[in-house]
């Protein structure tokens, strides 16, 4: 049982129990130091790394800038060069002569808030240097900086963020990053000072007590908080924010477990997942890592930053680490990566033996914030789908059920990505459902507050399958439209070369829906298809259902066919930008949307899938036609929801289920009969003629493809499963969400209980 902390009482230290800390113990200590001196005289990244800080630091013998006094105090450490540390002293001297750190808007709250990240920032700054250049410094002067930055930041710190009788704020007032920065770079500071303020170590000993809360922050139900971590990894307020909320909690532990090596830290499981959530957020390309961009981020953003004092923890380790480490430094924006902080230069792993693609799965879903990734393969410029249905609140946007498509090294299908907070932009476009691809009904997504007070019900993701080259996942978007919506479900289908979206919605009256676009290239419209392209990599967006796009620019010709409209929004780069609106002219309250995105192997590909629409007795579908294989895909018009009691049978060539969608590939004049893969979508039956291909007590999702004498399953939906699947022959393996099952085979038929 978890134990929460309501209330902690410290004795006060006496002057003969206490240890003085060792300087430098926290983050510039002698074993990194003397390991990064060492490395300079053989290793050329290290040595331009070190050339370069040095001069950043020569560039910085002027400046009183707080900031950079951690170039300064590295380049004592490296050189033992005094012009460094007395420069650091200066800074530091005349730093404590303020009479407060307090920004003069937090004052202006009430109630007045006197610590915020300006301060952690300067925190950690100083706790660094003073921890560097101590052996240089004087009792008085050690003694007139320590009382100084304990009156300017320590205190303030505890009193804002920590202390019983004095606190303003709660993990669920600002549980997020501003919590963790604010108390565990105050206590960062508070450990440097423990020297001259031995009542600091109570400090200290209390952030290092209630972090692990911090990480298993659950949510609450009055104001619509999310809970903080996801339990594959990751914390949902974007890659930026996730990085920056664990850089902050890490660089703690890495700063006590330095000055205190023989004490225990706490067990954060949330840690040993974060680099999980970092790998799979991240799509490696031909120049810089990119990472998926929802939210308050951007998609340069990377997490080197958390990993490099996880890593010298022990925590993150392994060749999937150095794998990650190898594409941030490695890229053509990051040459010389150590170049850009202290802390690169001192903590980045030697990547020499980094694998060339990472040994993790090509999917994940983080069910708890709603994220999903899917790609096909970890090589650079591969194609991968990111998908979000989840909450909406603070750097959480109004994008349920959209998704980013990297493609060829580009994300040609994008998010409009944010801007400046205080901009109007950020409010009424960025952070709002326009600036996604989602779908509208009469012009409105998301409603516009949930940005301020959340949304009463979060969007969901589900069913994550992934079998080579067919993928699924469903999003559930309902809830946060809910005030039109009694249905936004969107199933993302990715077979062979094609990712088909189709949508499934109902509102509780008639009106208009609209489908937005954003793309991550230049684009045109090309008959009915509408091609995106950045240098070599393309994909063509062609709408299927609920009507194609008018094939020339005659609307009356074409009164029932989706029409295009190009819409000018602001840019994050400052600037203008278009996406794209698809409208449907006719008013209706239920409506199945089916786009196929065709992934095109180079810009000039002319060979394409032959997409035909396809329509029977209470069923829409496809038939994809790509050299020698066929696919058909069928979607049942009556198992959406409009049935209460009775089970959605329909027959379709043939073919007898209660599937909501299922689809079935066959070589070219092969018997139909006998497909080599089969996909079903929320079904407890597929027969045809008098053959049973699969049964289930219970609806679920299941792919099966016949491979090297192995049938492969991925099923979903209930704990505990009855099902019987037709195989071709008796299957070496039967694969169930990637492990290996027991089963009961006889004339053709797998039977799982």
């Amino acid at each position: 049982m978890k134990k929460i902390f309501i209330s902690l009482i410290y004795f006060a230290f006496s002057i003969n129990g206490w240890t003085q800390i060792k300087h430098p113990s926290l983050v510039f200590t002698d074993q990194v130091v003397h390991t990064a001196q060492k490395a300079i005289k053989s290793n050329k990244q290290m040595a331009d790394g070190w050339d370069s800080i040095q001069k950043k630091a020569d560039s910085y013998l002027n400046t009183m800038d707080l900031a950079k006094t951690d170039y300064l105090a590295l380049a004592y450490r490296m050189t033992n060069d005094k012009k460094y540390s007395d420069q650091v002293k200066k800074i530091l001297l005349n730093a404590v002569k303020a009479e407060s750190w307090a920004v003069p808007e937090m004052v202006m709250r009430n109630p007045a808030w006197h610590t915020e990240l300006q301060v952690a920032h300067r925190s950690f700054s100083c706790a660094v240097s003073y921890d560097a250049i101590y052996s240089t410094l004087s009792l008085n002067e050690r003694k007139t900086i320590a009382e100084g930055l304990q009156r300017l930041a320590v205190v303030p710190a505890m009193s804002d963020w920590v202390n019983d009788d004095t606190r303003i704020h709660c993990l669920n007032s600002m549980g997020h990053n501003w919590w963790s920065s604010c108390v565990c770079m105050g206590g960062v500071l508070a450990m440097s000072l423990e020297n001259e303020i031995p009542t600091n170590k109570a400090y200290v000993t209390k952030v290092l007590t209630i972090l692990p809360e911090w990480f298993d922050f659950a949510g609450d139900v009055l104001q619509h908080k999310p809970k903080s971590f996801d339990r594959n990894g990751g914390q949902y307020e974007s890659i930026n924010y996730a990085n920056f909320g664990i850089q902050e909690a890490a660089l703690f532990l890495m700063a006590y477990h330095n000055a205190y090596p023989s004490k225990t830290l706490p067990d954060i499981p949330q840690l040993k997942q974060a680099s999980n959530y970092f790998y799979h957020a991240c799509y490696p390309r031909t120049g810089d890592l990119w990472s998926i961009n929802f939210g308050d981020s951007h998609k340069n953003i990377t997490a080197e930053s958390s990993l490099e004092p996880l890593y010298a923890l022990g925590i993150c380790t392994g060749n999937n680490a150095l794998w990650y480490f190898n594409q941030v430094q490695n890229g053509q924006n990051r040459d010389g990566f150590f170049r850009d902080r202290p802390m690169g230069f001192l903590y980045m792993p030697n990547t020499q033996k980094a694998p060339a693609t990472p040994k993790l799965k090509n999917s994940e879903l983080f069910p708890d914030f709603g994220i999903a990734t899917i790609r096909d393969s970890w090589e650079k410029d591969a194609t991968m789908l990111a998908v979000k249905s989840g909450f909406t609140w603070n750097h959480s946007h109004a994008d349920a059920n959209s998704f980013i498509l990297f493609h060829k090294g580009y994300d040609l299908l994008k998010d409009a990505g944010n801007c400046f907070y205080g901009s109007p932009d950020y409010r009424n476009y960025f952070f709002q459902s326009q600036a996604h691809n989602v779908v509208l009904f009469n012009g409105k997504g998301q409603s516009m507050e949930q940005q301020y007070h959340g949304s009463p019900e979060r969007g969901y993701l589900y069913d994550l399958l992934d079998a080579d080259n067919i993928k699924y996942i469903l999003a559930d978007g309902t809830g946060p439209v809910s005030d039109n919506f009694s249905r936004n479900f969107r199933h993302l289908l990715w077979w062979d070369n094609v990712i088909y979206v189709i949508d499934d919605l109902k509102t509780h009256s008639a009106g208009k829906f609209e489908w937005l676009w954003h793309p991550g290239g230049t684009y045109k419209k090309n008959g009915s298809d509408i091609e995106i392209t950045k240098e070599n990599a393309s994909i063509t967006l062609r709408p299927l259902y609920p009507q194609t796009l008018i094939p020339s620019g005659f609307l009356q010709d074409y009164p029932e066919n989706l029409t295009m409209e190009e819409i000018e929004a602001p840019s994050e780069d400052g600037g203008k930008e278009k996406y794209i609106s698809l409208k449907l002219p006719k008013e209706t309250d239920q409506i199945k949307g089916v786009t196929a995105i065709i992934l095109k192997d180079s810009a000039n590909q002319r060979d394409m899938p032959s997409i035909t629409r396809r329509q029977g007795e209470n069923w829409i579908g496809l038939r994809i036609e790509y050299k020698d294989k066929v696919t058909d895909l069928y979607i049942n018009q009556l198992a959406d929801g409009r049935l209460m009691h009775c089970n959605s049978w329909i027959t379709a060539d043939r073919w007898t289920t209660d599937a909501y969608m299922f689809g079935v590939s066959y070589r070219k004049g092969a018997d139909t009969t006998k497909p080599h893969e089969l996909f079903i979508c929320y079904g407890s039956s597929l027969r045809r003629d008098n053959a049973l291909y699969f049964s289930s007590l219970s609806k679920l999702f299941v792919i099966q493809k016949q491979k090297e004498n192995k049938a492969f399953i991925w099923a979903d939906g209930q704990p505990k499963m009855h099902f019987s699947i037709k195989t071709s022959s008796k299957p070496s393996a039967l694969m169930i969400n990637e492990k290996a099952v027991d089963f009961d085979y006889n004339e053709g038929i797998c039977t799982i209980e």
